[in-house]
């Protein structure tokens, strides 16, 4: 058995991220609501031992956006519904900083991670669309810089009202009549530059302590935010190479911070075609790359830019001077799709066609996909990754081809290892902040 082992988790994306995935004959157009089908996704993902699910999210859509974007179920309510259809599967969400209340966020999260008793996991987004103001009647969005701010002081804030209770303040006691110890139960007393909250928070630490912390940072900013406090990190798929520099520099600046950068786990996306030969694999790679529409690939390429509106473009001219509408957006995606357009000489049409494609890399059979994760796996590229389904039946695909071969390489899981999605990963229980005070007082 390999000494580090992979983390797996699958993105549950309904009708698709944006791809024309909802047009295939097989697809269902209604998956983005559909229980049923989030359902059986989630106990397949379980069956093959993955660490978590994920469900991502945005607080904004206008007439352009895709489909899955359009109609979907919020990330904590669906979840919840999992939770008590799952037993040892990770349940990860994602939830904006820029445009919720610390108080709120931590009461959700924590009810969550009691429900599925120590499976939650908080994907925190600091929303890059500036059209999320107006949902929230608030006059503008903030600038890049000032949501990483907002994005500290609010984890920061969540994670004291966690630790309001210490892990044996509840007592329960029907004796004597006392239901917990007062001294146990701390108020937060916040108040800072965004944020006023005094506490304590009305529910109590679940198994894992605290949810876990996921983030998907990649400026400047966002990736001193990650290496400071998130426990697992999402990365786009761009290249092998630029995946290494990005693992390398995320646990550099993790281990500047205090931490054991080992312990954390660097999880490109994963937009796996798996066939039963070679031939069978290439047929699902055309059909996936068939149902590419360049209208749906401009609005998806679009996102990382403000939605600024890409078809006023000569389509088969040189990638537009768009910069600005990326940097208070999505600056790090948008930064990376202007200098891969600019390095290659991509006309608009072949930049969105290219993002909107799958990777050559992990197109094959069972086999050939779980050599190109070994490769990224060792090569120092990813701790592990988060799969996107391609087409109909590709996590069924996955599951029965990919898993058998990552498992008899020892490189995966049989069974797992804990019951909480902390444990799972590798992580330890954080202490209670008020139990440590406690104990180094005495």
């Amino acid at each position: 058995m390999s000494k580090r082992q992979l983390k797996l988790g699958f993105i549950l994306h309904g009708v698709g991220p944006g791809w024309g995935d909802w047009r295939h004959p097989d697809a269902d157009p209604t998956a983005s609501t559909n229980i049923d089908f989030y359902l059986r996704q989630a106990k397949l993902a379980e069956q093959a031992k993955f660490d978590f699910l994920f469900v991502a999210d945005s607080v904004h859509i206008t007439e352009k956006s895709s489909p899955h974007y359009l109609n979907r179920f919020e990330p904590l309510t669906i979840l919840s519904a999992l939770a008590t259809a799952t037993q040892k599967i990770g349940l990860v969400g994602t939830l904006t900083v820029s445009y919720s209340e610390p108080y709120t966020v931590a009461r959700q999260f924590a009810s969550l991670d009691h429900i599925s008793k120590g499976r939650a996991g908080w994907n925190v987004v600091t929303s890059w669309l500036s059209g999320s103001a107006e949902n929230y009647g608030k006059p503008t969005h903030p600038p890049h810089e000032v949501r990483y701010r907002i994005a500290a002081e609010h984890l920061e804030t969540v994670r004291g009202l966690w630790d309001s209770w210490e892990d044996d303040a509840l007592l329960r006691d029907k004796a004597s009549g006392e239901f917990f110890d007062p001294s146990k139960l701390h108020t937060l007393n916040h108040k800072g530059d965004f944020f006023s909250v005094r506490g304590p928070l009305n529910i109590s630490r679940s198994p894992q302590g605290q949810p876990v912390i996921f983030q998907a940072g990649a400026s400047e900013d966002g990736r001193n935010f990650s290496a400071r406090y998130a426990d697992a990190f999402f990365t786009e798929n761009s290249s092998f190479e630029a995946s290494q520099i990005y693992y390398a520099d995320i646990k550099k600046r993790a281990a500047a911070f205090g931490r054991a950068p080992e312990r954390l786990n660097v999880l490109p996306a994963l937009r796996a075609i798996v066939g039963r030969t070679e031939e069978d694999a290439e047929r699902l790679y055309k059909e996936a790359v068939a149902l590419i529409r360049v209208e749906d690939a401009l609005v998806a390429l679009a996102r990382s830019f403000n939605e600024h509106d890409l078809t006023q473009y000569p389509l088969d001219g040189p990638f537009p001077d768009i910069a600005q509408y990326g940097a208070e957006s999505n600056r790090s995606s948008s930064e990376r799709i202007i200098r891969i357009a600019r390095e290659e000489n991509l006309t608009l049409r072949e930049t969105a066609l290219r993002f909107a494609s799958p990777r050559r890399e992990f197109v094959g059979t069972g086999v050939q996909v779980a050599d190109a994760i070994q490769h990224w796996f060792d090569g120092g590229a990813a701790d592990g990754f988060i799969l996107f389904e391609s087409l109909p039946r590709q996590l069924d695909a996955f599951v029965a081809e990919v898993v058998p071969v990552l498992q008899e390489r020892g490189l995966f899981r049989r069974e797992y290892e804990h019951s909480t999605l902390r444990g799972n990963l590798g992580l330890d229980v954080p202490e209670n902040q008020n139990t440590a005070a406690r104990r180094k007082a005495a």
